[in-house]
């Protein structure tokens, strides 16, 4: 009787264990996510905080704002090409997926470009109206360069996903962004501390949209998990007449 019992038991336990890797699907050893998860590195807001902060004492520091690259007395209006690719540049890593793969789903791009491009407009035009520059040509709001932030922002965001596929297409756009702060200041529109800290708040604006995107992602796929984990559960189930495999799914 009791070598009966104990097959029993046995079987049940091996039934039990070999329903284990049903609960535990979608995961790898040690209970990690199949696929890796973003993870931020502090390290990525050097390069945005230094051109800020570059910036800004550019523009704070007595006799730094008078200097730019281009002395003229008028800006010139012959030609808006920044203007097109100010706006252009967002669309930047979209075109780079027509010729590489990039890191993620265009419509995680599209999520990160849409998060990226509200930051930096609040935060650019916010410091426009609040530190009101003049610039070189005499008109306001100089600090910091709209056009510029834009341009960096879809370069930065194309270098994110393309540097480990395709380091061309990659660091391509920072070519385009930096000919975009480059006709700023020829059109006298812009001094050099306006450039640089437009470039630091572009390259910032990616760096926060994807902390905050993937880390949203990441929480509710480990939530799925946990719910999906505990949709089934299976166990052995004794009796004084034997026993059997108790199952109980939520639907």
């Amino acid at each position: 009787m009791k070598k009966i019992l104990f097959r029993k038991i046995a079987g049940l336990i091996g039934l039990w264990m070999a329903a284990m890797p049903v609960v535990q699907a979608g995961t790898e050893e040690g209970g990690q996510p199949a696929e890796e998860g973003y993870a931020f590195k502090p390290a990525a807001l050097i390069l945005p905080v230094s051109l800020i902060a570059v910036g800004v004492a550019g523009t704070v520091i007595d006799g730094m704002n008078d200097f730019h690259l281009f002395r003229r007395s008028d800006a010139v209006r012959s030609f808006e090409v920044d203007n097109y690719m100010e706006w252009g540049m967002l669309g930047w890593v979209f075109l780079c997926d027509l010729t590489g793969k990039g890191k993620h789903s265009v419509v995680d791009q599209l999520i990160l470009l849409t998060l990226a491009e509200g930051m930096n407009a609040g935060m650019v035009h916010g410091l426009k109206k609040v530190i009101n520059t003049p610039r070189p040509d005499g008109k306001p709001y100089a600090f910091p360069s709209g056009h510029t932030a834009n341009a960096f922002l879809g370069a930065h965001l194309a270098w994110k996903e393309f540097k480990d596929s395709n380091p061309v297409l990659a660091y391509s756009g920072y070519a385009a962004a930096a000919a975009v702060a480059g006709m700023r200041l020829y059109k006298n529109r812009h001094w050099v501390a306006d450039v640089v800290a437009g470039a630091g708040f572009g390259i910032l604006s990616v760096e926060l949209s994807c902390l905050i995107y993937f880390s949203i992602r990441q929480a509710i796929a480990r939530s799925a998990d946990r719910k999906a984990a505990n949709r089934l559960v299976i166990a052995p189930a004794f009796h004084e007449g034997g026993g059997g495999l108790y199952l109980s799914l939520c639907f």
